[in-house]
């Protein structure tokens, strides 16, 4: 470990948790132990993910440590942005102002539902047969 300070945070979307660490530094962001554009090869994800950093100016002076669980790639990246964005309220709250009117501190709550007895899936219906 370093002797640097760090801030730490929980994000979250729909199924996916991200544990956030930033710290000073050049602005390397590392998920889950791999190099940002190796592990979200998309560019929407990686765009996501940098909107609070570039919002309060610290892209290229922060780093970013992520491991990340559960759900797909995006809301995986959508997790790290939330988680992101606490850390940085930790950090200094005079960033609170601008990150909540962004909107970046609201987590996404939608989940998937979960599977009913006697239905295919949580709402479909087997098939009805008259005869």
């Amino acid at each position: 470990m370093s002797d640097k300070v760090q801030y730490m945070a929980t994000g979250r979307r729909k199924n996916s948790v991200a544990r956030v660490r930033i710290m000073a530094g050049e602005g390397r962001v590392t998920v889950n132990a791999r190099a940002f554009n190796a592990y979200f090869p998309r560019e929407c994800n990686r765009l996501i993910i940098m909107q609070p950093l570039e919002l309060v100016k610290l892209d290229k002076k922060i780093d970013v440590f992520a491991s990340v669980s559960g759900g797909g790639l995006s809301g995986q990246a959508g997790a790290i942005k939330h988680g992101m964005a606490r850390a940085l309220v930790k950090m200094d709250a005079g960033h609170k102002a601008a990150i909540k009117k962004a909107g970046f501190l609201t987590r996404d709550a939608r989940m998937r539902e979960r599977k009913k007895y006697g239905r295919r899936r949580a709402r479909r219906r087997f098939q009805f047969t008259k005869r």
